[in-house]
């Protein structure tokens, strides 16, 4: 029953609502009724606290029986601990009894779902009751969890034994260890989690005694993916968990399941700090005593628990530290029990922290227990009795209420309800009188945890000396109303007198301004000691035009003033404010961008990260894909809104990096684009996987693909094609198809695979062009597709290649020049190569080719070219950008059929040097067009950094766009004309 309906009611209403329903329910039988009247007012107690538990015994009134009369309370801490293996036990012996009758997968899915919702529905029972304490709860939900997960492995390993036999060692059946991270790992997972797991098997070989062999990595494959669907997939019945498989090694683009030693290796060679701190909870679920997981056991131990503390450990600490924090502050978590404040995370990561830094040496630091992990801290002296207790004490009541918010309707929430009824509801589980004493008292239990939490890996803070008197002039500019004889007075020694000029009259107009803001004593004190700190970083920096950059400075200040988060930011942490002041002197769009996006300030943090960009292509785009990993880990994969806010956030903060190297000039030009581009790439790889899921879970996926194939690629042109995209490019892409006539999707709303990829290429524009809060990912052009805007979305690659072959024009045939493969499946992607090859190596007649080549420049310069006569237009001006594009375009359509090499790389510098190569134009005429073009590129770069699109007129373009319209009329001769 959707309870958006029924968010007047009060909590009585509500559950004599629910009531009514489960006494009329159709599959209610005599027995069960009998049953639930008996417990009537319990019932009602419970219904008026979980919406979930009132909805599962309305489909299911045969679960009231197990849910309401089979439980026992626990007698004394000494049972609690021993607890877990008499219910896993328990679990593991009623699930198994269902799953002997069990002979297809679809009954697979509807037994675990059964299950799941019955156990879970009597662990709310007793939660809303406080028939139970939480770390019993807590027990529970991590049993049932290992039992559903363990019983549908073994299932689908019988399963698929039984057509492609066992994998084999050492004559003993091999099977594939499941690795549980997070909570449940720590069996303390919460009630309507996600799970996080890793998959690994001994050794490589081929399997035993089946019909078809298969090597072991297919085998367990094919079991990981089924045992993925089996938990994952929505179908009537609910869903089991939402499996979550980020964490393993090389994220989504890594194998499934991988052998010991490739895990060894990994690990060894590229784990990182943030694997170590997640790694310290991986649990075997299916743990079976043997050599085989005390092997695997032996692998992950050293790294994540260390002999020796090393510097970077401490290092990886603050900057986690550094990144929770942040995390507050952009995603504004003051409402989150468990990412806000003084949350569940921060106990978590001060359990966690002294494991990683003690571990290696105190095995009691081992545990995958928090609780455990805390007590372990006081016996080894550590840390203080009364600190741990507290923190126990409060991490139960913060985890007491996230089962309390998720088990009223089973959503993975830990945001503070709204509605009221949800808001009785938590406190009548909590025994408060109000939902204002409960806030009282959470945000004192979060208050002491926060307390602990900034107590970790402390920094020191510099300070002035009391002897630094252009500090002291700063102070007293900022803090006393000085007449501007009297500011000049205090300057004089520092500043030339125009300077002091333009800072009087653009601090006067900053104050006036700051008196229309409210920000509160807080942000008050904050301003009143930033303020001069900036005057004197600005000062001491020696800016060229002080008060323009100090403008500038003041835009982003006057930005981020209700922010104090922010404002401390900058006030401790020096290095970042004079980041700040280099790149706000040299780029107006650099402090545009942070005015808009505050969040940009996070990336200041690494002032030194930002002057060293690695110039490798490869090593750029390895880079991005584990710190976008790194990224999207802390985003739920349903949480669409999040998705978007994720990618955009990291666009914008890659993209200052990019623009502070090149500002600072420690990136060359076709760097720059080559990052840009690559970082565009990487987005767009993640942004693809992520609509595919979103597509997947509603239709299914065309009935046609097999494991992880897609039938689906992205085509990159223009600059995205030619790693030549600036700060502001749109991406022109075509999406291309694979999929057989007649083929539907395999979901419970089926489509035709066609229609399946028409949906999919909208919902990427949709995550591309969507405007939120941190702008717009990139401007998306889907016009170069066959037949432009009247084509379809997607095209197959059949139709693809016929109307490049029979239909497209030339200036289309240009297009495909600086096209290439992006994303998508492998040998889709070989057959759009294939394509085009065949395509720009058809021989062509090459004066009517230069004849439509010079038309269509002509066309677009009437078009696109600015009229502004004291400007130039870098990219459509006469001896411009894209003369010299257009040059590379026509030597590669004009020689292409006899020199293969001219159509391999898409780019303009390469497409150059292949026409060198191949004596198509001579070295000096290549170096030249060469120089002109990354001359123009880097200049049309830097008017975007100065927030500007047209450049002045000057000696040194004219130059270069003589040099240019030159090659360009031996190049073409009389059809220019």
């Amino acid at each position: 029953m959707p309870i958006d309906n029924e968010n007047s009611m009060t909590n009585a209403e509500l559950a004599e609502k629910f009531w009514q329903q489960l006494l009329t329910a159709p599959a209610m039988s005599e027995n069960d009724k009998v049953i639930v009247e008996a417990h009537s007012e319990t019932l009602k107690q419970a219904f008026s606290r979980s919406a979930f538990l009132a909805e599962t015994l309305i489909q299911k009134p045969s679960f009231v029986s197990r849910i309401v009369e089979h439980y026992r309370p626990l007698e004394n801490s000494e049972e609690l601990q021993s607890v877990g293996t008499t219910i896993s036990s328990d679990y593991h012996t009623a699930l198994d009894d269902k799953l002997q009758g069990v002979v297809s997968e679809d009954d697979l899915m509807q037994v675990l779902r059964e299950f799941r919702n019955k156990e879970m529905a009597r662990i709310a029972f007793l939660d809303v009751l406080n028939k139970q304490p939480i770390e019993t709860s807590l027990i529970h939900v991590s049993a049932l969890a290992d039992v559903l997960i363990s019983g549908a492995y073994h299932w689908l390993y019988q399963h698929l034994a039984a057509r492609y036999g066992k994998p084999q060692s050492h004559g003993k059946d091999m099977h594939m260890y499941i690795l549980g991270m997070g909570k449940l790992g720590g069996k303390e997972l919460n009630f309507s989690s996600d799970i996080d797991l890793i998959f690994a098997y001994p050794e490589k070989g081929e399997t035993q005694g089946g019909r078809k062999s298969l090597e072991h990595q297919q085998f367990f494959t094919k079991v990981a993916q089924k045992l993925i669907q089996a938990l994952n997939k929505v179908t009537n019945d609910g869903q089991v968990y939402r499996v979550d498989m980020r964490l393993r090694p090389f994220g989504d683009s890594g194998p499934l399941v991988m052998h010991f030693a490739a895990l060894e290796d990994y690990y060894q060679d590229q784990g990182r700090h943030w694997e170590r701190f997640a790694m310290v909870k991986a649990r075997v679920i299916n743990d079976d005593n043997s050599q085989d997981v005390k092997w695997l056991n032996s692998i992950l131990h050293p790294f994540t628990f260390r002999r020796y503390l090393d510097f970077t450990t401490l290092d990886a600490l603050r900057n986690m530290k550094k990144l929770i924090a942040t995390e507050i502050r952009r995603r504004r978590l003051s409402n989150n029990i468990k990412l806000g404040a003084g949350g569940i995370r921060e106990v978590e990561f001060f359990a966690q922290s002294f494991q990683l830094i003690h571990g290696g040496r105190e095995p009691a630091l081992q545990s995958k227990s928090l609780l455990r992990t805390l007590d372990a801290l006081t016996e080894l002296d550590i840390v203080e009795s009364e600190v741990t207790q507290q923190l126990k004490q409060d991490y139960l009541f913060l985890r007491k209420v996230e089962h309390t918010l998720q088990q009223a309707q089973d959503q993975q929430t830990q945001t503070l309800p709204e509605l009221p009824w949800q808001q009785n509801a938590l406190i009548g589980v909590m025994g408060f009188e109000s939902y204002r004493d409960f806030l009282a008292h959470l945000d004192a239990a979060m208050a002491r945890v926060h307390t602990h939490f900034n107590e970790l890996v402390e920094e020191s803070h510099d300070t002035h000396s009391e002897e630094d008197q252009l500090f002291t002039a700063c102070q007293d500019a900022w803090r006393l109303a000085l007449q501007e004889d009297e500011f000049t007075e205090t300057f004089s020694e520092h500043l030339s007198s125009s300077d002091i000029k333009g800072i009087f009259s653009i601090l006067i107009a900053f104050k006036d301004k700051q008196r229309n803001y409210r920000i509160g004593q807080k942000g008050e004190d904050t301003l009143n000691k930033l303020l001069p700190e900036i005057l004197y970083v600005l000062i001491n920096q020696h800016p060229n035009y002080i008060p323009q950059v100090l403008d500038r400075l003041l835009g982003v200040i006057e930005a981020i003033t209700g922010r104090t988060t922010y404002l401390d930011l900058l006030l401790e942490n020096p290095d970042v404010l004079k980041q700040l002041v280099r790149l706000c002197e040299r780029s107006d769009w650099i402090a545009q961008e942070i005015k808009r996006f505050p969040l940009l300030l996070d990336e200041l943090l690494t002032p030194l990260y930002l002057g060293q960009q690695n110039t490798d292509i490869h090593t750029s785009k390895q880079e991005y894909q584990l710190e976008l990993r790194e990224t999207m880990l802390r985003i739920e994969q349903d949480d669409v809104e999040m998705l978007m806010d994720g990618w955009r956030q990291f666009k914008l903060c890659q993209q200052l990096r990019i623009a502070a190297s090149d500002i600072s000039e420690s990136l060359p030009i076709n760097n720059v684009s080559d990052k840009l581009t690559v970082l565009a790439e990487v987005i767009l790889e993640n942004v693809v996987d992520a609509a595919w899921m979103q597509m997947q879970q509603r239709y299914g996926v065309p009935a046609h693909l097999e494991g992880t194939d897609k039938g689906f690629a992205v085509i990159g042109y223009g600059k995205l094609g030619g790693y030549e995209l600036g700060y502001g490019s749109d991406l022109d892409l075509v999406f291309l198809h694979s999929a057989p006539r007649g083929v539907s999707t395999d979901g419970k709303k089926s489509i035709e695979a066609q229609q399946f990829y028409i949906k999919l290429a909208q919902r990427i524009m949709h995550l591309l062009n969507t405007k939120t809060l941190f702008g717009q990912l990139y401007e998306t052009d889907l016009r170069l597709r066959p037949s432009g805007n009247a084509g379809l979305l997607c095209c197959h690659i059949d139709g693809f290649e016929k109307y490049q072959t029979e239909e497209a024009w030339t200036w289309e045939h240009q297009a495909l020049v600086r096209a290439r493969a992006i994303c998508g499946d492998p040998l889709l992607l070989s057959d759009f190569t294939r394509v085009r090859n065949t395509v720009l190596g058809r021989e062509r007649d090459v004066n009517a080719l230069a004849e439509d080549v010079c038309k269509m420049r002509l066309k677009m310069r009437e078009h696109l070219l600015s009229k502004n006569n004291d400007k130039v237009d870098l990219k459509q001006c006469v001896g411009g950008i894209t003369d010299i594009e257009f040059m590379a375009q026509y030597l590669v359509l004009a020689n292409a059929h006899s020199h293969s090499a001219m159509m391999v790389y898409p780019d303009n510098l390469r497409i150059f040097d292949a026409a060198v190569q191949s004596d198509i134009i001579d070295a000096t005429t290549a170096h030249k067009l060469q120089k002109a073009y990354l001359k123009l590129r880097e200049q049309y770069h830097h008017l975007t950094l100065a927030d500007t699109k047209y450049a002045d007129q000057s000696e040194e373009l004219d130059a270069i766009r003589e040099q240019v319209t030159q090659h360009w009329d031996t190049l073409f001769g009389t059809c220019n004309d």
